[in-house]
């Protein structure tokens, strides 16, 4: 099982109410909400092996050279000159170490790679597995990761983790008109994604961006017909697609997640008891963590 961190611990924020607070006064609605949905998943779903996937680099520098707007409005104004500032809650902000702190005195494998995002850590990691694999995250992204064949597939949640979302091939087939992981990271790519950032072709949105993949099979196969005279592209399809040649060009690679990041070494193995007890102890009482640490301690030991 690999946990997309980010978009987990962003839906724990905005799930559990900002009045959960550790005795300080600190909220720690974030940190609380990720330790009961991942007590949840383990308990529901039973891994064999579970990695929380980090954002080393939640903006990578080689993709925006490709594409300048990618999560252009997402850096935070006060980053000035620097490294790029994600825009993130204030109160947000400083339980993303605690997560992390907490997750290693668990002991749940925390992976993430300089120079690039979860998305590129998981999808390295679903390429390397050698058996069924479960990615659970809020993003659509990705969906181009699913796989029948080799068994992966993505968890959406919806209400906390107790009734996520299964997308396979059959829902990409019945809710986007794509065969695969890989034609839904096609279609992505024409449709464009606001929240990302990424233009897309204009005048082609979802919808259409499918009866293309459907027609010619892939992006490939989509510009090979641009570039056909006989092909059935209508008059407004082929100027639309040849105006984004440029952006079409660059765009697989910023879209496409990577599936060969170096990573550092990790045992994915979950602890049937915390390997760093009383540093968690400690970390429970300053943070208040309460039932919530529990919750994922039982589950582990069952």
């Amino acid at each position: 099982m690999l946990l997309d961190a980010a978009s987990l611990y962003y839906r724990a924020y905005f799930g559990v109410p900002e009045s959960v607070r550790a005795p300080d006064g600190t909220p720690v609605n974030a940190v609380r909400g990720l330790l009961d949905f991942i007590a949840r998943l383990v308990r529901d779903h039973h891994p064999g092996g579970l990695v929380a996937c980090m954002d080393n680099d939640w903006r990578p520098h080689w993709r925006v050279e490709l594409i300048p707007s990618y999560k252009a409005h997402r850096v935070a104004e006060e980053s000035g000159r620097g490294p790029d500032v994600e825009e993130t809650p204030d109160t947000l902000s400083p339980q993303i170490p605690v997560i992390e702190e907490v997750l290693d005195a668990v002991g749940i494998a925390r992976v993430g790679a300089d120079g690039y995002e979860a998305d590129d850590v998981i999808g390295t990691l679903a390429r390397r597995a050698g058996g069924p694999v479960d990615i659970v995250t809020g993003d659509r992204d990705l969906f181009q990761l699913v796989d029948d064949a080799r068994g992966v597939r993505v968890l959406c949640p919806v209400r906390g983790m107790g009734d996520p979302v299964v997308v396979d091939e059959a829902v990409l087939r019945e809710k986007y008109g794509v065969a695969s992981g890989a034609a839904y990271a096609d279609l992505a790519l024409l449709r464009g994604d606001p929240s990302d950032g990424l233009p897309g072709v204009a005048g082609v949105g979802e919808k259409t961006a499918a009866r293309l993949l459907q027609s010619y099979g892939d992006l490939d196969g989509i510009l090979a017909a641009v570039g056909d005279p006989s092909s059935g592209l209508t008059p407004a399809q082929r100027r639309k697609l040849g105006a984004a040649r440029e952006y079409l060009a660059v765009a697989p690679k910023v879209v496409r997640v990577a599936g060969d990041v170096a990573l550092p070494e990790f045992d994915p193995v979950l602890p049937v008891e915390p390997p760093h007890a009383q540093k968690l102890e400690e970390l429970a009482g300053r943070w208040g963590l309460g039932g919530s640490l529990r919750r994922l301690l039982d589950a582990l030991a069952g």
